[in-house]
């Protein structure tokens, strides 16, 4: 027995030992971040196309040789923006610029990242052995899990070439942020569940809902980058003259219309995910309490995310709602599932309080 509590502590040390050590290593894949985008500044041909596309094409004649004369075409015209809305932008060349310096310190980033990664899913299993339970049990294991699974999840995107480099300089300094508030103010010791949560759709309901968040959170970094490249091509269609550094910035992300379609897609794929967690919940607490649903704070906050979330996806489909109203609501729905994370856990008395804070 005191063979096994030596262990258990043991393996706790080492947990957190992991964790302070993929908070160093993530500090450098955040400067790493950083440097791709400082020094990948952009190629004389990419500023150059760039403003090709920017421009309206001259018109272009074609001479054809007919017999007995020469007959003359016009060049079909170009067309590079439409209506508002609906621009025909080519997306940036990315963080690194198109340059081989940038792209450099970007790769050094995303190895970083992957090093990183490793170090702190490392860090989440040993605190899962050293209760031998699920490492979900409150909000310290909650945050190492969903920063763990954030980073698992873009990293899974890079695998499947998925041109999504652009979110590495969010994504990590989220991470640096959410871990130092995890061992800062969230530290709690290893100990084993209290009796409601003590069963085995802990780990059915509780990875969903991590899981889902990591993925609304890719969805909103999108959604919000995607509102300012919009304002940006809105002010370059209207004449504007946004500055040297909006433009450095701005020019390297995807267009505003690859950035919304791929926040509708994460948010419109993970949605199911999201409502059977809230289904799964429902039935855990059917075995805990003896009912399905009780307004209890949690419940609620998870089916007016539910709600939140459902409307953008309407919205999406609804005309005069598409662009930026409808990302207004993805943005709403995500702010809900933080208040039902941070706000419920800390702030409100409820049967779900296992915050350990």
């Amino acid at each position: 027995m005191i063979l096994a509590a030596t262990t258990d502590e043991g393996l706790a040390q080492m947990s957190d030992l992991l964790v302070y050590s993929s908070m160093a290593v993530y500090t450098l894949a955040f400067f790493a971040h950083i440097a791709e985008w400082v020094f990948g500044s952009r190629s004389k041909v990419g500023r150059t196309a760039a403003a090709l596309t920017q421009q309206a094409p001259a018109a272009v004649t074609v001479q054809v040789k007919q017999a007995g004369g020469t007959a003359v075409l016009d060049r079909p015209k170009v067309v590079t923006r439409s209506a508002s809305g609906a621009r025909d932008v080519p997306d940036g060349p990315g963080a690194a610029g198109g340059t081989v310096k940038g792209d450099l310190y970007g790769r050094i980033a995303v190895s970083l990242t992957v090093l990183a990664f490793v170090i702190e899913a490392a860090g989440v299993v040993s605190r899962a052995l050293s209760v031998q339970r699920a490492p979900w049990g409150n909000m310290y294991e909650f945050s190492t899990t969903f920063s763990t699974v954030a980073v698992g999840a873009y990293l899974g995107f890079l695998l499947a070439k998925k041109n999504v480099r652009w979110i590495g300089l969010p994504l990590v300094t989220t991470v640096l942020l959410d871990l130092g508030m995890a061992v800062t103010w969230l530290k709690t010791p290893s100990d084993q569940l209290v009796p409601a949560l003590d069963s085995y759709w802990l780990w059915i309901h509780v990875s969903t809902a991590i899981f889902c968040g990591a993925v609304f959170y890719l969805g909103a970094v999108a959604t919000l980058l995607y509102l300012f490249r919009d304002s940006y091509e809105n002010k370059l269609a209207t004449g504007g003259n946004p500055g040297s550094f909006a433009r450095s910035v701005m020019e390297r992300l995807p267009s505003a219309a690859s950035l919304d379609k791929f926040s509708y897609r994460v948010n419109a794929a993970v949605f199911p995910l999201w409502t059977f967690t809230i289904i799964a919940g429902a039935i855990w607490a059917g075995d805990a309490w003896g009912r399905y649903w009780g307004w209890d704070a949690k419940e609620v906050w998870s089916f007016i995310t539910w709600v939140g979330y459902a409307a953008y996806l309407h919205a999406r489909a609804t005309a005069g709602w598409k662009g930026r109203k409808a990302a207004y609501i993805a943005l709403i729905a995500f702010a809900c599932f933080l208040f039902n994370y941070y706000g419920v856990n800390i702030f409100v008395s409820s049967k779900h309080s296992y915050a350990g804070v």
